[in-house]
């Protein structure tokens, strides 16, 4: 298991002006052992165009959950053409989405909080343990402007939940500084952005957002006091 202890080491020498070399030197200290989780949102896709581009030795992973938009699977599909690489996918297993549909229909999640967790966790949190298993370094496109959950993260943190170190390149970078780098490195990416989706999840618990709402705002707006987080990213110390 990787050392914790090293997290403040790596965020001595993290350089926000070369995310790819950043991306580089955790490939080279992690052989085998780093994995980028993606939402082809258009975050993630920045990322995934330095793991390709570069031929970084980082595995690069995504989660359907069964319930994503076309559009994500189409960004999904060019992204593949565009760079000829793999991005494995891992769903959610079987049973366990038959049960929770069977029992409570399959629009449980909006009835209650209860509910809403249950479905992500089997959905994403569940396959997500094993994406991460046996892996020391875990990559995201989380920024810290996205919600006041992730204001206080740093370049690496310790994640407790999962035990092992979580990078976020992208930590001080704008949705504009985004936009930017997709456009001048021709970057597939999904139009529900240009529709005022923000953030883009499953097609029954995202909405776009109107001028001047939270970034989280389209995501589970049915719940009034949720943490807007779905339970991959909150095991961080």
């Amino acid at each position: 298991m990787v050392d914790q202890n090293i997290v403040s080491e790596l965020n001595k020498h993290a350089d926000p002006a070369s995310l790819v070399g950043m991306l580089e030197n955790l490939a080279a200290q992690f052989p085998g052992k780093a994995v980028f989780t993606t939402s082809l949102g258009i975050e993630d896709q920045v990322i995934t165009d330095m793991i390709f581009s570069n031929n970084l030795d980082i595995k690069v992973v995504t989660l359907d959950t069964g319930r994503l938009f076309e559009e994500t699977y189409k960004v999904f599909n060019r992204t593949l053409d565009k760079y000829g690489k793999q991005i494995h996918v891992y769903f959610p297993k079987h049973e366990a989405v038959e049960k929770m549909v069977t029992e409570k229909g399959p629009l449980s999640f909006y009835l209650s909080l209860e509910n809403r967790k249950e479905c992500c966790n089997i959905r994403k949190v569940e396959p997500l343990k094993r994406v991460l298993e046996g892996m020391e370094c875990w990559i995201t496109g989380l920024r810290s402007s996205q919600s006041d959950n992730r204001h206080d993260l740093d370049f690496f943190v310790w994640d407790a939940g999962f035990q092992l170190i979580k990078c976020n390149p992208l930590l001080h970078w704008s949705l504009e500084d985004c936009q930017k780098y997709v456009k001048e490195n021709n970057v597939p990416y999904n139009v529900l952005h240009d529709r005022g989706f923000v953030s883009i999840g499953c097609a029954p618990c995202t909405r776009a957002i109107q001028p001047g709402e939270d970034f989280r705002a389209g995501r589970w707006w049915w719940e009034d006091n949720s943490k807007k987080e779905c339970g991959l990213h909150t095991h961080q110390e």
